[in-house]
This record gives C-alpha cells, sequence and structure tokens, in this order.
C-alpha cells in the first residue's frame, strides 16, 4: 500500500485497517513457521505496511493537539 493510499482514509478506517492488518501479520508469522511460505518477502512487506499506516496514524494524532 502506498503513502498516498494511507494518506486519504480517514482515521476510524486507518484504525481499522491496522487492526486487521497486524491479525494477518500475526497468522502470517504463525503459518510460516510451521512451513515456509512461497515467498517470505510478503511478511516483510506487510510488517512495512503496517508501520506506515501506524506513522500516518500518530501524525494525524500530533496534528491535532
Amino acid at each position: 500500500m502506498k503513502i498516498a493510499e494511507i494518506k486519504e482514509m480517514s482515521t476510524s478506517d486507518l484504525v481499522e485497517r491496522i487492526e486487521t492488518e497486524a491479525v494477518n501479520y500475526n497468522h502470517m508469522i504463525l503459518n510460516h513457521s510451521i512451513s515456509p511460505l512461497d515467498n517470505p518477502a510478503v511478511i516483510k512487506q506487510l510488517r512495512r505496511t503496517i508501520a506506515r499506516m501506524k506513522t500516518e496514524l500518530r501524525e494525524r494524532e500530533l496534528n491535532n493537539k
């Protein structure tokens, strides 16, 4: 997910998406430990996407104060 797409999302959608992606990430890590994924780079991309969304959410919190 690109930064521009994240910035277009509303705050409530962003929070919901972070929760969903975090659950997806945890399932992916668990599945990868049991049997290797075809493309383990997906884990890295998902982790970075979550970080981008959290960064945008934090920026919004700081701007609203």
